[in-house]
């Protein structure tokens, strides 16, 4: 049973954006106390969800939509099952310790208040999109969400815009995870049209076979590595450290860079068994863990260090999520949730050193665990929980995953070789779990003849060290009696791949995954003996060439290749810019014009001779328009074919149409009588005649597909269907409610048709205005005697300096 057309969740997505645009305005008043107003969207979704989730939990999921283009069939779908309580879990748990924090993080922040509203707003509607995009429940919703995600996770890097260093990582964010997205839409695209449905609910309870919805999967896989900062393209999750410390611990630690992974852990269920999904998955996934583990141990930077350990942890989570298998999801349902607890408590951990001795240099810092013992203590109980040591939760997901690869159903090698890649990664984890709490808190001696700071500097108060305490007691609460989220972890991992249920214990007996927890434990401390000797390895291979350099080679390389291409198609030629413009509106659809059975006869033509007769005056002007030289007749003679089109209005019976037409030639005329005044009398002579041929046969089509095209569409109407008018008749009051048919018409049935041309009238008034104003201005200008007199208004007068400057415009526009 599922609850139909239920609102609070569309309503919990609204909030967080109702509140993002009013954070700026509260900020004046309220300055950093303006976090706990925006605290509140974010903890009326925790308190909804654990209100609703016994119900959800007992596989009863909440449905939502909101009617969003009815006539396309697309509809604001969300859905609230187990999984997406995990999620809200982590979006809206979280980020309500996050807004809490950041109170207390900018307590002494040297912007203004307005910088502060600012910054609130733009995290408010992250977590709103990020709300949003676990929730949806459609193909094309999610995608939107998802690309608000990373427009707002741009905002947010780029914070401190000042600094290039925070703009550079805030583009390459950007441009990384929405060209990932861009390719994701595509497969989307074509796995909801291999379905017949976007509902995500629908098409994996009964997935498309064909080798389309084939294609799409591997195509989505491009924003989930994108997005989830997978090799090659985790280049962006370090550079992002530019951003402010909440925003570290919540976007990329917590929420958005889970995004990947939470579209994984949807469609791998189902998809993992097409041909090439596996092997993908599971290769970029392992290639990730173990290469943002080897970096982290390089960073003298806390939240550096932090940065490449959640780019391994991602490829963890890829590992398990992607391979599609029951127990795989499982384990990695119980990763995704530690991981957050004990991500988000170190980030935040990392802040408070660095609001409290204005650095993060682990070579600078000393005897800062002596001087702030609780801080160290959560810290440290944070860092053992990455590292996988009992009795906390991380402990439980690394003995999960073992156990996964242990029994896993896949062809050889991969479970030999995932299950050796995960203590592997695993053991790089335990090296740099301890390099950061040995760099954060312990007392060292000077290094490289820094300045050391910590052992004097303030101590955090209770409410700043509140919220990653929290996590971390409850990385110590769900270790020790793991049967507190036991129902929770079953309920989601059931709800993504039907998982028989599998219950979590801190304590399973002696088994082979304890002894690969052992011996990952020795080979970490292993590794952290050798430290010296293995830095000194890393920094030989730090010179290779990796991502980073292969993406400023591609900027670069799209500069010049966007300079070149530009010089060629932007090459300053009116009459070059037209005929590209006119070819292709003629090519395009005359490939369907030609594919038609039949083309009406010459009575088709005209009704009557009158219609000939102004035909045939059209004609003249337009052809003689084409031999004239000079500017003023040949403005004269377009604006008789424009009063001849007006004339054909009029003897048609369309009065209205004909004064539009009257008044839009009359106006026309004048804004070219002014424009000629700063141009030369006559129009310049080209000798390169094969110009003159495409300007020749760019006329000739477009005036060919013209004709046919009104004389196909004129005729095309067979004679038994109801006449137009007649439509317009009877839907007028029906359907637009208005007895006046030309307005509805004008307002409803056109109604886009009708504003456009509102705006290009509006657009050509002001241009209009401008040039009686430069006019004017000129002429005022003449009596002050600066232009000749006998320069005349019609410009036939002697060249001056204005006549020169008009053959040089003209003849630049006809170039």
């Amino acid at each position: 049973m599922e609850s139909k057309g239920y609102w609070v969740p569309i309503a919990l997505v609204a909030l967080h954006f109702v509140i993002a645009a009013i954070a700026p305005l509260g900020a004046r008043s309220l300055g950093r106390r303006i976090f706990y107003v925006c605290a509140v969207a974010p903890a009326a979704t925790a308190i909804w969800a654990a209100a609703a989730s016994p119900g959800i939990l007992e596989g009863r999921p909440v449905d939502a939509s909101l009617g969003w283009l009815p006539a396309i069939g697309l509809e604001i779908s969300l859905r609230v099952d187990a999984f997406a309580l995990v999620m809200i879990a982590l979006v809206s748990g979280i980020g309500t310790l996050i807004f809490v924090y950041s109170v207390s993080y900018f307590g002494h922040h040297a912007g203004t208040d307005r910088d502060l509203g600012r910054f609130a707003s733009r995290l408010t509607a992250f977590a709103g999109a990020m709300l949003g995009l676990v929730l949806a429940d459609n193909l094309l919703v999610l995608y939107v969400f998802w690309e608000l995600t990373s427009i707002t996770s741009y905002l947010l890097i780029g914070y401190e815009d000042e600094k290039g260093s925070a703009r550079a990582a805030a583009l390459q964010a950007l441009l990384i995870t929405a060209s990932g997205g861009l390719v994701m839409l595509a497969g989307f695209v074509l796995i909801g049209e291999a379905a017949g449905t976007y509902e995500i609910s629908a098409l994996l309870a009964n997935p498309p076979v064909t080798g389309l919805a084939a294609v799409g999967a591997l195509l989505t896989l491009a924003g989930a590595f994108t997005k989830s900062a997978q090799v090659p393209f985790h280049i962006w999750l370090p550079g992002a450290m530019a951003a402010p410390t909440p925003v570290s611990a919540y976007l990329h630690s917590a929420t958005m860079v889970k995004a990947g992974i939470y579209l994984i852990a949807r469609f791998a269920p189902v998809f993992a068994v097409v041909a090439g999904w596996r092997p993908l998955v599971l290769g970029v996934g392992l290639a990730t863990m173990l290469w943002g583990g080897l970096r982290a141990l390089r960073q003298h930077d806390l939240k550096l260090l932090l940065a490449y350990g959640t780019v391994s942890q991602l490829g963890f989570m890829m590992t398990l999520f992607g391979a599609g298998l029951g127990e795989a999801t499982h384990a990695a349902v119980v990763l995704l949730l530690a991981h957050a607890m004990f991500k988000a408590a170190l980030f935040m951990v990392a802040g408070v050193v660095d609001h409290q001795t204005h650095t993060r240099d682990i070579r600078r810092l000393s005897g800062v665990g002596r001087r702030m013992p609780a801080l160290a203590v959560v810290g440290t109980i944070a860092a053992m929980s990455m590292a996988g040591l009992p009795p906390l939760f991380g402990f439980i997901a690394k003995e999960g995953a073992y156990e996964t690869y242990l029994h896993a159903d896949l062809a050889a090698p991969w479970p030999t070789v995932m299950l050796i890649g995960l203590v592997a990664g695993s053991v790089l984890t335990f090296a740099y779990s301890y390099r950061f709490v040995w760099g954060a808190f312990a007392d060292k001696p000077m290094a490289r003849q820094r300045k050391q700071v910590g052992a004097s500097s303030p101590a955090p108060t209770w409410a700043f060290l509140a919220p990653p305490a929290l996590l971390a007691a409850l990385t110590v609460a769900t270790g020790i009696v793991p049967a507190s989220v036991d129902h929770l972890v079953n309920a989601a991992a059931q709800a993504l791949a039907g998982v028989e249920e599998i219950h979590l214990a801190l304590w399973h007996g002696f088994t082979l995954a304890l002894l690969l927890s052992m011996v990952t434990v020795g080979l970490g401390v292993g590794l952290v003996w050798v430290r010296e000797p293995f830095s000194a390895l890393q920094e030989r291979w730090g010179g290779w060439p990796g991502s980073q350099a292969a993406y400023e080679w591609s900027l670069r390389a799209l500069n010049v290749v966007s300079d070149r291409v530009t010089g060629v198609v932007q090459s300053g030629s009116l009459p070059v810019y037209l005929a590209v413009i006119l070819l292709t509106a003629v090519l395009l659809p005359s490939s369907a014009l030609l594919a038609l059975p039949r083309v009406p006869g010459p009575s088709a033509l005209a009704e009557n001779g009158a219609q000939l007769l102004v035909a045939a005056g059209i004609i003249v002007a337009a052809v003689s328009l084409i031999f004239s030289q000079r500017r003023f007749i040949s403005v004269f003679l377009m604006g008789s074919v424009g009063y001849g089109v007006a004339v054909l209005f009029v003897l048609q019976g369309a009065p209205d149409l004909a004064l539009t037409q009257f008044l839009i030639e009359t106006l026309s005329v004048v804004v070219f009588v002014l424009v000629l005044r700063f141009l030369p009398p006559r129009f310049s002579r080209r000798p390169w005649r094969l110009g003159q041929a495409m300007r020749v046969l760019t006329a000739g089509a477009v005036g060919a597909f013209v004709f046919f095209m009104a004389l196909i569409a004129g005729g095309s109407r067979p004679d038994s269907a109801t006449p137009v008018a007649e439509e317009f008749l009877a839907r007028s009051i029906e359907e637009a409610g208005g007895h006046n048919v030309v307005n509805v018409i004008l307002v409803d049935f056109r109604g886009y048709d009708t504003l456009g041309e509102i705006t290009v009238l509006v657009i050509a008034a002001l241009g209009v205005a401008a040039l009686v104003v430069a006019s004017a201005r000129r002429d005022g200008v003449a009596d002050t005697g600066d232009r000749p007199d006998e320069d005349r208004v019609d410009g036939t007068g002697p060249a001056d300096a204005r006549q020169e400057l008009g053959a040089q415009v003209g003849a630049e526009v006809e170039h």
